[in-house]
């Protein structure tokens, strides 16, 4: 795999976001309360609505339009909802982002 650095962990608030831009539209990089880190398009198949500025619970984000929760292991939509967002891989290393390169070269080619 091939890793992008996206900032210092500590750059993101408990249970906040920080949005990447890509060549395939916004990653929103989320931080749960217990330090998780996660990758997920920015964008909700709903609306649009950009997820980014949810609000994050447990390992779920909620948009912030029309309150549709996505499980940001797997992007699908939780409850009586339809629909999934992509995913990418992430790690931290060294207190790093790093977010999986070859994930958004694959969804860039889909």
């Amino acid at each position: 795999m091939s890793w992008i650095d996206v900032g210092h962990i500590d750059d993101i608030p408990l249970r906040g976001a920080r949005l990447v831009k890509t060549h395939v539209g916004c990653v929103a990089i989320f931080r749960t309360a217990e330090a998780e880190v996660f990758a997920v398009s920015d964008t909700c198949p709903h609306k649009g609505g950009p997820l980014s500025e949810g609000i994050v619970h447990g390992q779920s984000v909620t948009c912030p339009l029309h309150n549709w929760v996505f499980d940001l292991n797997t992007g699908q939509a939780q409850g009586a909802d339809e629909g999934q967002i992509p995913t990418y891989p992430t790690r931290v290393e060294a207190g790093r982002i790093l977010l999986d390169a070859e994930a958004i070269e694959k969804r860039s080619a889909a």
